[in-house]
């Protein structure tokens, strides 16, 4: 059965577009039922514009606060029944309306080797640490800040010559393609949210290093 997903963005929704990709090449079965964004002003809405798809923005400014804003963002997405709710660049905590409506399928993509460098600023981390290797994380989101448990990583150089920006491009280049594989494996049953059900089997493509993928109910 095709992956209902709905994508939660910020900004130019480069991930969004990988995993849209995805689906056109037949890698991927799964449908994207609705982009929703916290920014009016992200490019990625207008690329749901463009093809099609059903698109919201729920900003924190039209709500009276906080816990206000969480409500009406789970009540906004659950209103297209997704299977699988996938953080695109989405800069902000989801909060427990949303959590609790979707429990374990709630996935996000992280620019660092979790449980190293969680937070906005990974590639800087990374430099200023004096890593040799840095990478992308793909893991099921919790309560807590890039937490939860890890399903997939791509690994990537660090480079005498990065600087933050450089090292964050190549990182996203990674999260391109590992994202994508990752929403693939889950839509075909390669990969279980589920804990108490054992994975098939590893992913594997020559375009990224991927550190072996675990059961996302396990650490």
């Amino acid at each position: 059965m095709t992956l209902r997903l709905s994508v939660l963005i910020s900004g130019g929704g480069s991930n969004l577009r990988s995993i849209q990709a995805a689906i056109d090449e037949g890698k991927c079965d799964a449908r994207i039922v609705l982009v929703a964004s916290d920014r009016a002003s992200a490019a990625g809405l207008a690329f749901a514009a463009e093809r099609g798809l059903p698109s919201c923005v729920v900003s924190p400014r039209d709500h009276a606060d906080r816990a206000a804003w969480d409500v009406a963002l789970a009540a906004k997405v659950a209103e297209q029944a997704p299977d699988l709710v996938v953080l695109a660049g989405f800069m902000r905590i989801v909060g427990a309306p949303l959590l609790e409506r979707f429990p374990r399928r709630i996935i996000n993509v992280h620019p660092a080797l979790l449980p190293l460098f969680p937070g906005t600023t990974g590639p800087e981390q990374a430099i200023a640490t004096g890593m040799r290797v840095t990478g992308c994380t793909v893991h099921v989101v919790d309560a807590g800040v890039d937490t939860g448990p890890i399903i997939a990583q791509a690994v990537v150089r660090v480079l005498p010559t990065d600087t933050a920006d450089t090292l964050h491009e190549r990182i996203q280049h990674a999260e391109h393609a590992l994202f994508p594989l990752v929403v693939a494996g889950i839509a075909s049953g390669t990969i279980t949210l589920d804990p108490t059900v054992a994975v098939p089997g590893a992913i594997d493509d020559g375009s990224v290093m991927l550190a072996p993928l675990l059961r996302a109910g396990t650490s």
